[in-house]
């Protein structure tokens, strides 16, 4: 069994990375950039080709080309019964299928950027003509760069979207907003990002040790009429947590819309 990378961008490349720390996979990445496909052999010792070869039934196909790109990507593709899985967001089961010949040997994946350092957490869905054991090797893949949700509907590939797809990115936005906060008190930006990371990546490890729900956590430290309650009293003022919720919505909203035309 060969696991192919048809395109080598940043998630393809991560992915790739889980895979090769945690052995067992033989993998080939095809993309017209002879460079990257340079860098990953090079980092990885992976096979790298110009591209695809015939496919088996044994292989995996991981489509990892911009969605606007796909369906040209795969003018030319015959699956020969492998199992496709395919991180493109927006791209439907449906019109998949439709490119590859009517496959619906299909899984699809929404990850995110943090699986370039085995953090990743990944949505997936299974379309009708993946079996169990489609669905535990696309696990298997995944979980080598972090860790697996598996969705009962292919809509849920939006919501995963807004939370997690997109999350790690509303994260950086707190960090740079606390970071710049930081500095407007005075320290330096050494410092301002290190208080930054330092209070982020405390309080995640807080939390998972614990297992205690966020809002108990959030009132062990908040004393009535003290410091910590005054920095939130202004955040609920300021509709913090109604904004971050309106742009999660946002977010999967655009997801939707973006799917639409795609599959137009």
């Amino acid at each position: 069994m060969t696991i192919y990378f048809l395109g080598a961008g940043n998630m393809a490349s991560a992915i790739i990375a889980g895979m090769s720390r945690a052995g067992g996979f033989d993998i080939c990445a095809i993309d017209y950039s002879v460079d990257k496909l340079a860098t990953l052999a090079q980092q990885y010792g992976i096979a790298t080709a110009a591209e695809l070869p015939p496919l088996k039934e044994d292989d995996v196909l991981v489509l990892a080309v911009k969605p606007q790109d796909m369906q040209a990507a795969l003018q030319n593709v015959q699956t020969g019964g492998a199992l496709v899985l395919s991180i493109a967001a927006g791209l439907p089961c449906a019109a998949l299928s439709r490119w590859l010949g009517g496959t619906r040997r299909i899984v699809r994946i929404m990850p995110n950027t943090p699986a370039q350092v085995g953090q990743g957490v990944a949505g997936l869905f299974a379309d009708s003509g993946a079996s169990a054991a489609d669905r535990e090797l696309a696990d298997r893949i995944m979980r080598a760069s972090g860790q697996t949700l598996w969705l009962d509907s292919e809509d849920g590939l939006h919501r995963i979207t807004g939370i997690s797809g997109s999350g790690p990115a509303y994260v950086f936005y707190l960090l740079e907003a606390l970071q710049n906060a930081a500095r407007q008190q005075g320290f330096n930006a050494e410092e301002a990002r290190q208080l930054s990371l330092a209070t982020f990546q405390g309080a995640v490890r807080l939390a998972e040790q614990s297992g205690e729900a966020f809002s108990d956590l959030r009132q062990k430290v908040t004393s009535k009429g003290g410091t910590t309650y005054a920095a939130l009293q202004s955040f609920e003022a300021h509709g913090v947590a109604e904004a971050i919720g309106a742009g999660v919505a946002a977010c999967v909203a655009r997801s939707q819309e973006l799917a639409e035309q795609l599959a137009e």
